[in-house]
């Protein structure tokens, strides 16, 4: 240590305890003698000296038991007045407003009353407003403000309260934390019904957010990096805020009945080593994803995922749910009786499993699912069909029949032709001259190589086996 750096050691340290004294002095005054106002005068003009002289520790000091004498004293009204005052000095350090606004935050909980702590935590609110340095701390004032809107049936006021906040663009704020701000976001656009916000706000989430990284070391902090402040103790791991998206994922498709992508946040779900572990937990939630799987309109991705569900070895525990996916996967025509005669208790069952009933239009959609089955079995196995003979497969009436065949044209899952006058229904599609020249040159091409196979054995055979042939 320096001679300079002595000296100065020196002069701080009494200066310090000249300091401690006088704000206990100060606290006797508040609390013992009842002279509050007195007492925060003088620490004021204490501050004001430490303040102008730009010394950080000494002012975050006094602020602080500014604001500790005031809650001490049960003094709220003066409290809130000497927030914004210490707030609005001039040159005030932001050391001092961030000490100041943690100091007061921690009283929250402590008001007497509603009112006082709505009253405490606007103030808060209003001290923050547009201070980078103290964003975590406004966004957590809010959160706590729309909790209490939300409890007093006000959704839609803390629904916009929290919109206001972009925590993704927070620096310092964890990881664990922004996810838990903007779920809550979404929770509440849900909730008031707003679909569209709160698809808008789901996109700020990135599924892989929730990949934890094991075996690896955190990097080091390097200097200029922004430190990250450790989230409140109330904020959930990150696999419990996986589930709680896609919790909030399921709560959103439904609304639209898109059966493909409930399923997809369920599969997300089953997939958490949690979830797997327990049979308690992954069988609700492997039910849930065969029923979506049959509920979703046929595509490659349906498909695609309807066979990797039939490879799962959990599946065997669940037979029926096998032989449920089984009948959509084998080229037969279902019959839709005895298909829900099998299946309707199992339907039913859903209610009373955890994510509740499939939803109001499931058992509808199911059926058109099975007559949308039926009509692809057909395509496959007929060329031309009448509209009578594919009314009776499909147990349907010709106007069902014909408005079902339709539907699939459209929705492009099917070509398909009718002749309403004739009654005849094709599934070719029809070619054009080109292709049809050219299946032509395929079929020739395919037919000479056979001819070239052919030959080449016949002449192998006969120098294996030296045999001439004769000559015609």
């Amino acid at each position: 240590m320096t001679s300079m750096e002595e000296d100065t050691a020196v002069e701080s340290a009494p200066y310090d305890d000249q300091l401690d004294e006088d704000i206990e002095e100060k606290r006797g005054w508040a609390l013992k003698e009842g002279r509050l106002n007195e007492a925060i005068e003088a620490l004021l003009d204490i501050e004001k000296q430490l303040r102008l002289s730009a010394n950080v520790v000494g002012t975050r000091r006094v602020v602080v038991s500014i604001i500790q004498l005031c809650y001490d004293a049960h003094a709220w009204k003066t409290l809130n007045e000497q927030i914004v005052l210490l707030s609005k000095r001039r040159a005030q350090l932001k050391q001092a407003v961030t000490a100041m606004v943690q100091k007061a935050m921690e009283y929250i909980e402590q008001t007497p009353d509603l009112d006082t702590k709505v009253e405490l935590i606007k103030t808060l609110n209003t001290v923050t407003v547009g201070k980078i340095y103290v964003e975590i701390e406004r966004a957590r004032l809010i959160k706590k403000l729309a909790k209490i809107k939300e409890e007093q049936g006000l959704v839609a006021e803390a629904a916009e309260l929290m919109q206001e906040v972009p925590v993704e663009t927070f620096g310092a704020m964890s990881k664990t934390e922004k996810i838990a701000f903007i779920l809550e976001q979404v929770r509440l656009c849900l909730d008031r019904k707003d679909y569209m916000r709160a698809q808008i706000l789901s996109r700020k989430i990135s599924p892989r957010s929730f990949i934890v990284s094991e075996g690896k070391d955190k990097k080091k902090a390097k200097e200029g990096d922004n430190i990250v402040v450790e989230p409140p103790p109330d904020i959930p791991s990150l696999l419990e805020l996986k589930r709680i998206y896609y919790d909030l994922m399921i709560r959103y498709h439904l609304h639209s009945n898109d059966y493909l992508e409930i399923c997809r946040s369920y599969q997300a779900i089953y997939d958490t080593p949690s979830v797997k572990e327990d049979p308690s937990n992954w069988i609700p939630v492997l039910r849930k994803i065969c029923w979506y799987l049959v509920l979703a309109p046929y595509d490659s991705m349906q498909s695609s995922l309807m066979n990797a569900t039939l490879e799962d070895k959990k599946l065997s525990e669940l037979p029926k749910f096998r032989t449920l996916l089984k009948s959509f996967v084998t080229m037969e025509v279902i019959r839709w009786v005895q298909f829900w005669q099998d299946f309707e208790a199992e339907f039913q069952e859903e209610a009373k499993l955890p994510g509740g009933p499939l939803g109001e239009k499931a058992s509808e959609d199911l059926r058109q699912r099975v007559i949308e089955h039926n009509i692809l079995v057909v395509s496959k196995y007929y060329a031309r069909i009448t509209l009578q003979r594919l009314s009776e497969l499909l147990s349907l009436s010709l106007p069902e029949t014909e408005k079902h065949l339709s539907e699939m044209v459209v929705s492009k899952a099917l070509i398909a032709k009718v002749d309403r006058p004739a009654g005849v229904v094709s599934f070719q599609n029809q070619k054009d001259s080109n292709e049809v020249l050219n299946s032509w040159a395929v079929n020739i091409e395919k037919l000479l190589e056979l001819v070239e196979k052919s030959c080449h054995q016949i002449h192998k055979e006969t120098m294996v086996h030296k045999v001439t042939l004769k000559v015609q």
